[in-house]
This record gives C-alpha cells, sequence and structure tokens, in this order.
C-alpha cells in the first residue's frame, strides 16, 4: 500500500483500513485481523446491551465500545451520559489489557463519573451500581492513587510492558446487566 495516501471507504472519507487485533491495535497491512464493527449502526438500547455483553465476554472491550458509540451518537439527548459512560469505561478496560494503566484507569473513572446519574434508573436492567464499583476497583487495582500511580510495577502482571500491571480483557469483562450475561 502507499504509506502516502490515506485509506478511504466507498464515501471518500478518511478510514484507516489497516487490520486490527481484539483489543483494537492497528496490525501490518495483510495481516489477520478482527473484524471491526460496522459504524453507525442503529440498535435498540436492548441490542446495544447484548452485543456489547457478547463483544466484552469474548476479550472485545474496544469493538464493545464502538457499539456503545453507536448508541451514545444516535440514542436520545438524555441517554447520552450513559452510553458515553459506558463507552468510556470499555475504553478503559481496552487501555488497561494493553497495558497503558494510568489512562485505563483515567478513563474507567471518568466512565463510572458519567453513569453514575443513572444509579436510581438502572435503565433497561443495566446494573449501574455494580458497574460504577466495577469500574472503580478496577481502575485503583491497575493503577492506584498515589506517589506511585503511572509508574511502572514489577510486581504480578508483567507482560512484557515495563511492569504494568496487564488484565486480562475476558476475564475482568464485567456483567451489564443484573440478570446475567445471556440478554439479561
Amino acid at each position: 500500500m502507499d504509506e502516502s495516501r490515506r485509506d478511504r471507504d466507498a464515501e471518500g472519507r478518511a478510514r484507516n483500513a489497516r487490520p486490527r487485533d481484539g483489543l483494537g491495535r492497528p496490525l501490518p497491512y495483510g495481516a489477520p485481523g478482527v473484524e471491526r464493527q460496522p459504524e453507525g449502526v442503529v440498535r435498540s438500547p436492548d441490542e446495544t446491551v447484548r452485543e456489547a455483553q457478547r463483544l466484552l465476554d469474548a476479550g472485545m472491550p474496544f469493538h464493545a465500545h464502538e457499539v456503545f458509540e453507536d448508541a451514545w451518537k444516535s440514542g436520545p439527548e438524555a441517554e447520552r451520559e450513559l452510553w458515553r459512560g459506558l463507552a468510556q469505561m470499555a475504553v478503559g478496560l481496552t487501555h488497561s489489557a494493553r497495558g497503558n494503566t494510568a489512562g485505563g484507569a483515567r478513563l474507567l473513572r471518568r466512565g463510572a463519573g458519567a453513569v453514575a446519574g443513572f444509579r436510581d434508573a438502572e435503565p433497561y436492567g443495566i446494573g449501574v451500581n455494580r458497574l460504577v464499583d466495577w469500574a472503580q476497583e478496577l481502575a485503583g487495582r491497575v493503577d492506584p492513587p498515589g506517589p506511585e500511580s503511572g509508574a511502572a510495577d514489577t510486581g504480578a502482571g508483567d507482560a512484557g510492558t515495563g511492569g504494568a500491571r496487564v488484565v486480562d480483557a475476558a476475564a475482568e469483562a464485567p456483567l451489564l446487566r443484573s440478570g446475567g450475561r445471556a440478554g439479561g
């Protein structure tokens, strides 16, 4: 591929056509990758939660973030903070699994703050209280607050990322609904 030209989609918009791995990291052109989520899909809230849970359970939080982003962009104004916060938590898990612990923790905390306003409503069966607790606990585990925050750790979890506390995205996937993973 000519590196001086930008990849474009059928409508001429700039789109990176490089394949990506399960955590959304770009791979070399021609390498096998994980199929991307289509952009701009309008789903019902229940379909959004089911598809995002499937992707989270498969260890693909970057792709779940794209599903939440579609809901955030297409849903009613009153729900935008919910979907945006869920997208931020998914990206926080993505960064934590990639070894960017400080960035992951920051996004997990930001997402928890965004969805906290929905604690009493539990919209679409989403266990908001449990998700806020999950995000804050994971953020504290991958990048504990304090003077060493964001610093390399030489303890367990070193996966060749300079000692960062890398997590397994599938093992850490949150349960979105109180009723279970199979659609709630």
